[in-house]
């Protein structure tokens, strides 16, 4: 083989098309945070939840637009971790990426634990943990086949979610207006449509209102910045990355806010629970609905819940094989700006981080462990502990990009695809941000924001025992 193949060999595959990308996109806004986060913000602030996403996702799209503009002018792998070790400082770029990268294992073990409980919801008596595993063994098994078989497999994971949202707001406009169910009013009769308003406290102390929804809104946005891990495996980045990019702010628009719209007008606010996913208990209220075929009676709620539950499933599934994508390649980017080992860009026959993929799977099967030992709290003390590190993460990216603009400013050169507002639009994402900071402070989640400055301290730990040893080598 002549060193011009070995170096091909040693790089990343741009297997990842047009239409792959927008799916992709497509389905990172579209995760378990809309199916089943909205039952909790739903308690804390009622139909008000509908604005709340509103407002998040606009800020969601912000900081898109201002990763989406670094990775534009440098489609590589690793992408945020990578501009922030070249434009902020190497202690930027290790702790972007490995908290990016603790940040989608924690992601990773609440989804294999969510595939566990959507499994049980047919078949009760599988343990969590072992429908955990067989998802875990198929899901790497895609990942370590090649970036094609990823982007193909996320496609279709991604048109299943799309259809069914599409599907459900379609049905549910049926329901609306042919007066089979619901009413319109429901947004707003109860209280106003901030009956919680915007932050109180009640009679135990704890808050409630639009602000302290925030955090749990905030979650379900997670998995935007996809679009730009995927920007070196992607064909022709420069012309599909903008267009993705653009694209999400109507993706939030029809898929969120149409849903809640249709969610929160079919059933009373006061009616959705916190543990169970609002979509499948509206849904499964209809219990009135019946119709006969092939000499059978099928019950309406019953086949609803039963396709609401592959729907969620589905989510749960692309998710996780997000996760392993964008773990691994964010080893693969570390290990090249020689912020983790150099084992780590081993790539297989097919060009894929073997390596990587390996390391992260090992973390995520820890999740199994858990299953097993605490079934019960397993999914919230998981859950408790992403919100910090998905905050650090779009903080980074933030702060990265303004560092990213005055590289190009003294440069004299122009960007191929300028962020909106800037920097008027990083200071009000960082600004919002720090606002979800307080919140969480005040709304239960006290310890996961004191327990950040101790994660930095300990990735700063980690660094400069990295950086001595390279340089040592050196």
């Amino acid at each position: 083989m002549s060193n011009e193949s070995k170096k091909k060999d040693q790089k990343l595959s741009r297997g990842l098309s047009n239409r792959h990308i927008q799916l992709i996109a497509l389905g990172g806004a579209i995760g378990t945070g809309l199916f089943l986060g909205i039952g909790q913000a739903a308690i804390l602030a009622g139909p008000a939840v509908i604005l709340g996403y509103a407002i998040a996702g606009v800020i969601a799209f912000l900081i898109l637009r201002q990763l989406g503009e670094m990775v534009v002018e440098e489609p590589v792998a690793g992408s945020f971790s990578y501009f922030a070790n070249r434009y902020w400082g190497k202690f930027a770029g290790f702790s972007s990426g490995w908290n990016y990268w603790v940040l989608y294992i924690l992601v990773s073990m609440a989804e294999l634990t969510a595939i566990g409980v959507y499994v049980q919801f047919w078949w009760p008596e599988i343990p969590l943990w072992g429908s955990s595993l067989f998802f875990f063994i198929v899901i790497n098994s895609v990942n370590l086949a090649s970036v094609r078989v990823f982007g193909e497999t996320e496609f279709w994971f991604s048109i299943i979610k799309v259809a069914a949202i599409v599907a459900m707001i379609i049905f549910g406009c049926y329901l609306l207006f042919s007066g089979t169910a619901g009413d319109i009013t429901n947004l707003y009769n109860d209280n106003g449509f901030i009956p919680k308003g915007w932050l109180e406290r009640d009679e135990s102390g704890s808050f409630h209102g639009l602000l302290a929804a925030l955090v749990i809104i905030m979650f379900s946005f997670g998995g935007l910045e996809l679009v730009g891990i995927t920007a070196a495996e992607a064909t022709n980045p420069e012309k599909n990355i903008p267009k993705a990019t653009n694209q999400v702010i109507y993706r939030i628009l029809i898929f969120y806010i149409g849903s809640l719209v249709i969610l929160f007008s079919l059933m009373p606010w006061r009616n959705i629970t916190a543990d169970t996913s609002p979509f499948v208990s509206v849904f499964a209220s209809l219990e009135h609905l019946k119709f006969d075929a092939f000499g059978t009676t099928f019950y309406f709620n019953r086949i609803i819940s039963n396709a609401l539950n592959i729907i969620v499933l589905t989510a749960a599934l692309s998710v996780y094989n997000s996760c392993v994508y964008s773990n691994s390649r964010m080893l693969y980017s570390l290990a090249e700006q020689g912020n983790a080992p150099k084992a780590l860009m081993k790539l297989n026959k097919n060009q894929v981080p073997v390596l990587g993929i390996a390391v992260s799977a090992f973390f995520a099967l820890i999740c199994v462990v858990i299953n097993k030992l605490i079934p019960e709290q397993a999914l919230n003390i998981l859950m408790s502990l992403v919100v910090s590190s998905l905050i650090i993460n779009w903080i980074m990216i933030s702060i990265t990009h303004i560092y990213f603009r005055k590289n190009m400013s003294n440069r004299g050169l122009r960007s191929k695809f300028p962020t909106l507002w800037y920097p008027f639009s990083n200071y009000l994402s960082l600004a919002f941000l720090l606002l979800v900071l307080v919140m969480m402070w005040f709304t239960g989640l006290k310890i996961s924001v004191e327990l950040i400055p101790i994660w930095l301290l300990l990735l700063y730990v980690m660094y400069k025992v990295v950086d001595r040893r390279s340089n040592r080598k050196s």
